[in-house]
């Protein structure tokens, strides 16, 4: 539940917060109403395309048996990692500028094409949001109680959209970019988790060699097998028993975020 409540948590005021952009703009813009009236069609076509990817992927899932149902899914938790930590680099990179680039994109739609490039240009940035949405659920949804997931998702859909109204209000003083940058860190620990999930269904399938199995013992300081064991292993990645080329691609992952996030910063 948590996972799930974090991740839509994230990804929803991301697009409370481009919604809100857009809106901004076209009340300044637009006197005729039009303009916002293809905005929330925009919004509307952007939540049922990634409607539209979840029924997909429960659709795939459904037409395959056995091991390819097991690679599939596997699949997707290294999509899911992959997804979270270029999501976290854009930002990083782009987070300061992304008001002023959705504004000219949102008047070159609006001079180009009229109020169907309104509505183009927030289903667009809409959908990437939910499309990453479903995918990251979808990856926590094979290791997860299906109920505690859907719980997370509504609890996280709801404190996104009050978090959005406190900012707008400038209530309870919330600092959005410091809420952001701490969810980034927190964003990537998920990912690092995703992609264990991931290598642990290699080895056990045989498709990844483990090398050395376990590295290291540390069930007795934390057993991850435990229910405060398995929560933190679920968000962190953390195994008491982990394999060796499990670990090494694991630091892997860290040394190349690392380097992303310096070079990002100099960027």
């Amino acid at each position: 539940m948590g996972n799930a409540f974090f991740v839509v948590w994230r990804e929803s005021l991301e697009a409370f917060l481009i919604a809100g952009i857009l809106f901004a703009w076209l009340q300044a813009n637009d006197e005729t109403g039009r303009g916002k009236r293809a905005l929330f069609a925009g919004l509307g076509v952007g939540v049922g395309l990634a409607v539209l990817l979840g029924w997909t992927l429960l659709t795939v899932q459904d037409e395959l048996t056995g091991q390819a149902l097991d690679m599939f899914q596997t699949a997707t938790l290294f999509v899911a990692a992959g997804l979270i930590t270029q999501m976290v680099l854009w930002m990083r990179k782009h987070g300061r500028t992304m008001k002023a680039r959705l504004h000219a994109d949102l008047a070159a739609a609006a001079e180009r094409s009229g109020f169907l490039g309104v509505a183009v240009v927030a289903a667009l940035a809409v959908a990437r949001e939910g499309a990453e949405t479903v995918i990251f659920l979808y990856g926590l949804a094979q290791g997860g109680d299906m109920s505690a997931l859907a719980v997370g998702t509504v609890t996280g859909l709801a404190a996104a959209g009050l978090t959005a109204w406190l900012a707008a209000r400038s209530l309870a003083r919330l600092n959005i970019g410091l809420l952001l940058r701490l969810s980034s860190i927190l964003l990537l620990v998920l990912a690092s988790a995703l992609l264990v999930s991931a290598l642990d269904r290699l080895i056990g399938s045989g498709h990844l060699p483990p090398l050395l199995d376990p590295i290291w013992d540390t069930s007795v300081l934390l057993d991850d097998t435990t229910r405060g064991g398995k929560l933190i292993a679920d968000f962190s990645g953390y195994r008491a028993r982990p394999a060796l080329s499990e670990l090494l691609l694991w630091a892997a992952y860290w040394g190349g975020v690392l380097f992303a996030w310096r070079r990002t910063s100099r960027g």
